[in-house]
Order: structure tokens, then C-alpha cells, then sequence
């Protein structure tokens, strides 16, 4: 079942993942360092007031709403809901901006609360498709997204000005044209009735996934400002170049895992127990460590050749070990996240999640105060780590407590050799060719490391190989 969701989504992720690098080439090249970095603060301070205000509403819906058909009721209920904390977070979002980015704040409060209307519009609507299980049409839709978000800023950039106001504008712009087209074809397949849950319970459900949110400001995305504070938006722009590059790869693989094992697990739990949901979640560990240790330990392998071939000039040379650090920062938040606090959720117990996110926070604050100063961007990376690590750990003893998941021990040894060889295989490769112009170090680097991996898959997992290929080959079309 992992396996059949992950590739069902994969397409669309990955496309969704190609994009924003792409995007991140072009804009690095088409507007400057402090354009870039505030670009940068409008998604940070988007994101976090979203997750604050918004998120807990799609997540709440997912829990409570069931999935198949989904009733006229729920979705009345939710979206009046919606519509009051989406103006909740333009008030917070335009505070927000006087006090971040003083210089620019009209620009950057129109950007942000741009983002926050867009993305309303188009998450609620993605997670009913996701609740309706219609995966493959959820796919087809988040790819016209990310097509929209790559094109539409470009277009603003050449027909108005090079700034990020207009970049951010027609991320937004794009968002919003496929949020749209989701409602109306989510809307079709929406049965009449009430709701299935009471505004009492759905704020129960939702309210300590708010205060989860506020406790966790310092977990998520913190360091960035902290960097704006005591550096300027040219080093939020560089930490978030690194950052984009370093993650997007292998957040790709946990989302294109987590997006389908998410409802499969908690329904899992509701109709076969604890016990059946904490096997599938071992399962998922096994899957993610499986393919996201890899694809980190190329990154760390290739990471000179990629900067130098994704991005201009002056971001050359100033990323030293920010690659290797957000690459472990990425993997723990992605277990804490898709795998612990997913019993959390299943228990329909997220205020526990609060206790995990303080702890990442007071993690990333910490550190952020006593690193960044000294250590600018390398610092803000540290802290991220250190908070990451923090809130897996505090997450991995809460979930243990609900219902302990297995750790697949044997898998992750084999995760481990895998990677390790594969990194090897890709420095080496990518070495030979080293004075050569990025592009070929890194075909070198990454077909020689992806055979390996391919090739060691073949040997320890035979059975699975035999699936996945059977399963690409299904997917593919016939002539």
C-alpha cells in the first residue's frame, strides 16, 4: 500500500519539488540577494501564520470529516470556519510585517496576506480530494499548480518589475487559479447531508494544534529571522538557497509517502487497533530511511557541483557544511513529523504535540542566539539541527507511551550501507570530472550513485524491486 500511494503521488510532488528549484535558479539570477532573501520572509512569515491560524483546520477536517464521500454539512461547517481564521491571519500577517521588514512593509504585508488567501483557497480544497480518495485526480491538480507557480512569476517579472513583490504575487496568482479548479472538481463528488462532527468538536480537535503552532514558532522557520534581525535579507537569501536545495529532494519523498500513509494509518487505527497501525508505521520507517538516506548522503556528495551549477556567482563558495546539517535536519523533522506524530493524531491527542514543539522551539531560539551572531548562516543551520533533534526526540517518547512503534533496526542498517556506498559511488564519479563544467560532474555523480543504489536495492530487496518496477511499468502508457 506505501509503495502504490508513494508512486501515485510521486509524479505530482516531484514535479511540485522540480518546480520550486527551478524557480530558485531563475529568480537567484533575475532579482538580487535582498529581493531574494525577502521573497524568502514573505513564504516564512506566510507559512507561519498559516500553520498558526489555518493548518490545524485541514488537519481537523482529515481527522474528523472521514474520507470517501464526504458530506455537504462538514464542508459548510469547515469553510465558515476558514473563512474567519483566513482573516484572522491577514490581521496577523500584516503586524507581522511592520515589525520584520520595517523598510518594506506595505509591499511585504500585500505579499503575505496574498499568499495566505491563495493558499487557503487551494489547501482546503486539495484535502477534500484527499478525503474523497481521489488520489489521481489530487495529483493531476497539484501538478497544474506547481506549473502555474513556475510560469506565473516569471511572466510578472518580465511584464512588471524585478521584485518580490511581483514574484510573490504570481506564486499567489497561481495558487489561487488551481485552488479554484480544485473546489469545482471537488465540489462534484459532494454528497448532501449533515456534518459529521460539531463545531464544538472540530475546534476541540483543532485548538491544541493552534497553540502546537504557536509554541513551535521557533522550530519552524525561526532562524531566518533571527538571521534578518542581526545580518540583513542577503544571508536570509544565501541559508535559504542552501535550504531549498538541500531539502527539496528529500522532502519530496517523505511528502509522496506521507500524503497517502497518512489516511491509510489513522484508518487503520480506528478500524483494526493500535497494534495494526504501529506494523504500518514501521513499515513507513523502513521506506522513508530507505530511500531518503540515499538521496541525502548524494546531496552532501555533489553538493559543490550542484551550487555551482543552480545558482549564480556570488552564492559560490558560502555553504560549506550547510548542506550536510540541513540534510539531518530535514530527515528528523520528517520522522517526527510523518511517522511519531502521526500516533499522536491517531489517538486524536495533538495537544501532545505542543510538548514537542516547545521543545524543538526552546532548541532553535537557544541556539539561534548563541550561533547565528557568530557563525551567521552556518549558525542558523546548527540551530535548526539541534531543534530538529529536539523535537524527534521528545516526539519519539510521547508516541511510545500512545503505542510504541517497532523500529525496524535491520532496515535502517541496510539504509545506512546503502547510502554510504551510493554517496561514495557519486563523490568519486562526480570527482573525475571535477574541473569540467558542473553539468557533467553531476550526470556522472548522480547516474553513477542512482545505479548503485538501484543495483544494492536488487540484492537486499529483490521481492520489492520486482514490485516497483511491475508498478512504474503499470503506470506507464502503452503504444
Amino acid at each position: 500500500m506505501l509503495l502504490r500511494s508513494t508512486l501515485i503521488y510521486a509524479p505530482a510532488i516531484l514535479l511540485t519539488r522540480i518546480s520550486a528549484l527551478l524557480l530558485l535558479v531563475i529568480m537567484t539570477r533575475m532579482i538580487d540577494q535582498t529581493h531574494y532573501g525577502l521573497l524568502t520572509l514573505v513564504v516564512t512569515v506566510g507559512e507561519m501564520t498559516d500553520v498558526a491560524v489555518t493548518n490545524w483546520l485541514r488537519i481537523s477536517l482529515l481527522r474528523l470529516g472521514g474520507k470517501g464521500d464526504i458530506s455537504k454539512g462538514s464542508l459548510i461547517l469547515a469553510g465558515q470556519v476558514l473563512l474567519a481564521t483566513t482573516l484572522v491571519a491577514l490581521v496577523i500577517s500584516a503586524i507581522a510585517s511592520v515589525i520584520i521588514v520595517p523598510e518594506h512593509w506595505g509591499e511585504f504585508a500585500i505579499a503575505v496576506g496574498s499568499y495566505l488567501i491563495a493558499g487557503s483557497i487551494g489547501r482546503f480544497a486539495l484535502t477534500i480530494l484527499q478525503m474523497q480518495q481521489r488520489h489521481s485526480v489530487y495529483s493531476i491538480l497539484e501538478a497544474l499548480r506547481s506549473l502555474l507557480q513556475l510560469i506565473l512569476p516569471i511572466a510578472a517579472i518580465l511584464l512588471f518589475q524585478r521584485s518580490f513583490l511581483a514574484v510573490s504575487l504570481g506564486s499567489s496568482l497561481g495558487m489561487l487559479i488551481a485552488g479554484i479548479t480544485a473546489s469545482i472538481v471537488a465540489s462534484r463528488h459532494v454528497v448532501p447531508g449533515p456534518s459529521r462532527f460539531t463545531r464544538q468538536e472540530f475546534f476541540a480537535f483543532g485548538a491544541p494544534l493552534v497553540i502546537m503552532a504557536l509554541v513551535g514558532f521557533g522550530l519552524n522557520s525561526a532562524e531566518r529571522l533571527f538571521l534578518k534581525v542581526y545580518y540583513d535579507a542577503s544571508a536570509v537569501a544565501v541559508f535559504a538557497a542552501a535550504y531549498a536545495l538541500a531539502r527539496q529532494p528529500i522532502d519530496m519523498i517523505a511528502n509522496a509517502i506521507n500524503t497517502g500513509a497518512f489516511p491509510e494509518v489513522v484508518n487503520r487505527f480506528d478500524e483494526e487497533g493500535p497494534e495494526a497501525s504501529s506494523r504500518l508505521l514501521s513499515k513507513l520507517i523502513a521506506l522513508m530511511m530507505r530511500l531518503c538516506l540515499p538521496v541525502a548522503a548524494m546531496l552532501v556528495a555533489l553538493s559543490t557541483d550542484i551550487t555551482r551549477l543552480m545558482l549564480p556567482a556570488d552564492y559560490h563558495g558560502r555553504f560549506g557544511l550547510l548542506f550536510p546539517v540541513i540534510a539531518f535536519s530535514v530527515l528528523c523533522a520528517n520522522l517526527a513529523t510523518f511517522v511519531y506524530g502521526v500516533v499522536v493524531h491517531a489517538h486524536k491527542r495533538p495537544w501532545l504535540l505542543i510538548i514537542v514543539n516547545f521543545f524543538g522551539s526552546v532548541g532553535t531560539i537557544s541556539l539561534s542566539f548563541l550561533l547565528i551572531p557568530k557563525m551567521a548562516e552556518l549558525g542558523a543551520a546548527l540551530a535548526l539541527a539541534g531543534g530538529s533533534v529536539a523535537a524527534l526526540i521528545t516526539c519519539i517518547v510521547i508516541s511510545h507511551r500512545l503505542t510504541p512503534v517497532p523500529v525496524p533496526w535491520r532496515d535502517i542498517g541496510i539504509s545506512v550501507v546503502l547510502s554510504a556506498s551510493t554517496g561514495l559511488v557519486a563523490a568519486l564519479a562526480a570527482g573525475f570530472l571535477g574541473q569540467a563544467p558542473a553539468i557533467l560532474p553531476l550526470a556522472a555523480g548522480g547516474s553513477a550513485g542512482t545505479a548503485t543504489f538501484f543495483a544494492l536495492i536488487c540484492m537486499f530487496y529483490p521481492a520489492e524491486a520486482v514490485l516497483f518496477l511491475d508498478k512504474v511499468k503499470a503506470r506507464l502508457p502503452t503504444f
